[in-house]
């Protein structure tokens, strides 16, 4: 069975079995497609490659300058799909076993201070009111300021928030059930500000006579809805706008932001882990700079013999 052959079989366990995306599985594809053309290069296919094949794989990838993590990435990759081969028999052995992940620093998310998000949100809000703005453009300020809301207020991945459907506008309950990754569903809060952000937009659209059909946020596209691109681009020109650098501010920067700023008022790491559903705490943890910061205030502020030194 050839390598294409092989990779094609893992990647339809990982759409059948996991409910991968197609991000996801796309992300796959690349990674091994670029691990089985390593392969064919020194004559080798997947059922018998060897420990040694995977370390050459590896340090090729060094060698083109990959960073660390997206090396990691790659290898982990690879690792799922010889345990895959394995499992299901297709392999003898599997061959990532013995090698070693490439070491990566730390490197902590950006994050957006209380005050940037609210400049973010100053100026969409301020589009919506522009007595001078045109229909169509107060329409892209209520949806910027509804999407802003929104993933301050729930912490969304970006394709769960591009993807959410009419009704959750309409809620009159105070959290929104969503499916996340691998189909596994979650509940996350909404915020009073969601809520009527969500609401006055699609009213707004009702009352421009655009169609209200199965998105939150409908769009010319492929999907129907508005497209991640789309939404990341509309978002750096408010980040403009709100003087703030373009390139420190996406989607994936305000999910950091409401993660840090819960756990800088006191939430559980636990909580923050379920509200972004990780489902594992370790993904979480690079959050853990803020509560070092956080436990360090505490004792300057809140010890006894904090301010004597004496002890």
């Amino acid at each position: 069975m050839s390598g294409a052959r092989h990779a094609s079989l893992f990647l339809d366990m990982l759409a059948a079995e996991r409910g991968a995306s197609k991000n996801t599985l796309d992300a796959y594809r690349r990674d091994l497609d670029d691990y089985l053309a390593y392969l064919k290069e020194i004559g080798g296919q997947p059922d018998n490659a060897t420990s040694t094949a995977i370390r050459g794989f590896m340090a090729s990838l060094e060698e083109r300058g990959l960073k660390a993590s997206s090396a990691a990435r790659r290898l982990s990759a690879v690792r799922q799909f010889h345990k895959f081969l394995y499992v299901e028999g297709y392999a003898p052995a599997d061959p990532t076993a013995a090698v070693s992940a490439p070491k990566r620093g730390r490197v902590l998310p950006k994050v957006l201070s209380v005050a940037e998000v609210d400049r973010l949100l100053q100026v969409a809000y301020d589009g919506v009111r522009n007595p001078e703005a045109t229909p169509g453009d107060r329409l892209r300020a209520a949806r910027m300021a509804c999407l802003l809301e929104l993933l301050y207020a729930t912490g969304l991945r970006v394709s769960e928030l591009i993807a959410l459907p009419s009704s959750a506008a309409r809620t009159r309950d105070r959290f929104l059930v969503v499916r996340g990754k691998g189909a596994k569903e979650r509940l996350v809060p909404l915020t009073d500000a969601a809520r009527d952000a969500a609401r006055a937009y699609i009213a707004l659209l009702e009352e421009q006579r655009k169609p209200v059909g199965p998105w939150l946020f409908p769009a010319d596209s492929e999907s129907g809805h508005l497209t991640r691109q789309a939404f990341a681009r509309d978002l750096k020109a408010v980040a403009g706008a709100a003087g703030l650098r373009a390139d420190k501010v996406s989607p994936h920067v305000l999910r950091h932001a409401f993660a840090s700023h819960l756990l800088q008022n006191g939430a559980d790491l636990r909580i923050v882990q379920e509200l972004l559903g990780h489902s594992d705490i370790s993904t979480t943890q690079i959050y853990t700079h803020v509560l070092d910061e956080r436990l360090k205030s505490m004792v300057r502020d809140l010890h006894p013999l904090a301010e004597t030194g004496e002890g």
